[in-house]
């Protein structure tokens, strides 16, 4: 799951988030177009802005280690040639003035210092400020994940000849990718109805629209999501997408 950072974005984690952000503010983000992950380890974290030095951390400083530790855990990012580049925001329920001002005037922390008191929703909208203010999103409208190797993610679809199953090889908010052994004929732009799909413990019923195959490989169809796709069929892809996400991340060896 290797990225194309300048296309793809930059990879937004969260350091010990608070269980609203890792709960609600998570959902706001993917749901926006951000690659996000939380992370429950300092030490691994760093590591992760070793791999991907572009990235963006916003470090809860209220949990895991005590202030005077963050301080001192934030200078040696910013200090490290191979993680400098990484820009960093602060996230906490302090309101001290003199602290705020520290991380943002002495440390100069370029994403912020978000007060949580403030509200999910105040909250939100100042991290999604600084995300765009970073151009995190890259070149993308929405997060696509390839899923090809995740044998429950599939579709099916009472088509001309029958039920038409295939695989799904990739998905985003906007669509899918599925491989067909065989489909039968419909003009690009045809509308399946009631397509399920079924994504791990998920499972939706939708319409589709059919855009036509892949130039790759004549058993590859996109497709993308109808407009009538409902909020709770919306929930699902969404779920699915950041399940995935978090999988990645929490599997791969730094």
């Amino acid at each position: 799951m290797e990225q194309q950072e300048n296309i793809r974005g930059k990879k937004i984690f969260l350091l010990y988030p608070h269980s609203v952000i890792r709960d609600e503010m998570l959902d706001i983000l993917i749901m926006a177009g951000y690659e996000t992950y939380t992370l429950f380890d300092e030490q691994k974290a760093r590591k992760l802005l070793v791999k991907f030095p572009d990235s963006i951390m916003f470090i809860n400083i209220d949990e895991g280690l005590e202030e005077k530790k963050w301080e001192a855990y934030i200078r040696s990012i910013q200090e490290d040639p191979r993680t400098k580049d990484s820009r960093m925001g602060i996230m906490s329920y302090n309101q001290d003035r003199k602290l705020m001002e520290k991380y943002l005037m002495k440390l100069a922390i370029p994403c912020g210092y978000i007060q949580l008191k403030l509200g999910l929703q105040e909250s939100a909208k100042i991290i999604l400020g600084a995300l765009e203010a970073n151009e995190a999103r890259g070149r993308r409208s929405h997060i696509r994940i390839t899923c090809k190797d995740d044998a429950s993610s599939t579709l099916n679809f009472k088509g001309e000849w029958g039920i038409c199953h295939g695989n799904i090889l990739d998905i985003s908010s906007a669509g899918i990718a599925a491989r067909f052994e065989k489909l039968g004929e419909f003009n690009p732009g045809s509308i399946l109805r009631n397509v399920q799909l079924k994504l791990r413990s998920g499972l939706i019923m939708t319409d589709m629209i059919l855009i036509g195959k892949r130039q790759d490989d004549d058993h590859i169809y996109i497709l993308l999501f109808h407009s009538n796709l409902s909020t709770e069929n919306k929930l699902v892809v969404l779920r699915y997408i950041k399940q995935h996400l978090q999988k990645y991340i929490d599997e791969l060896r730094v």
